[in-house]
């Protein structure tokens, strides 16, 4: 069950709390330690600008799954979430600073689907930019 949130509840539009995700240096560290992924892109700054890259830039998957959130947190069990999928259109780019980068998240529901699941689509910036684009996750409701 979805923490109180029913398929009646809801209604195409309705919007999710919003969220924003800071990002910075140390957090791409820790990200790199729990999943194995040390590409330098996401440490090296000369590397990451020898490639063509305007600085370091955050994971991907690091991206993907703080969007995830906002769906995570609405629901409050994201054992509800049955699809979940983006196109990564932009990158995450983390200065070297105090306050890195933010990733900031929207969310609205877009359909009402059979068998009580509903198609939620984010919307993820960062410095004001698009930074996932498709991105959207089918949820099963009570």
């Amino acid at each position: 069950m979805a923490a109180g949130i029913a398929f009646a509840d809801v209604e195409v539009g309705t919007e999710l709390p919003s969220a924003s995700f800071p990002v910075t240096r140390a957090t791409l560290v820790r990200y790199a330690g729990a999943s194995g992924d040390f590409n330098p892109i996401h440490w090296n700054e000369r590397f990451a600008v020898e490639v063509g890259l305007p600085d370091v830039i955050a994971h991907g998957m690091l991206t993907m799954a703080e969007a995830a959130r906002v769906v995570t947190d609405w629901l409050g069990d994201p054992g509800v979430v049955v699809e979940y999928g983006v196109r990564f259109t932009r990158p995450v780019v983390v200065p070297n600073d105090d306050e890195g980068a933010v990733i900031e998240v929207s969310g609205k529901v877009a359909a009402l689907l059979d068998d009580k699941r509903v198609r939620v689509d984010l919307t993820a910036t960062s410095a004001g930019q698009k930074v996932l684009g498709m991105a959207r996750a089918v949820v099963q409701l009570a």
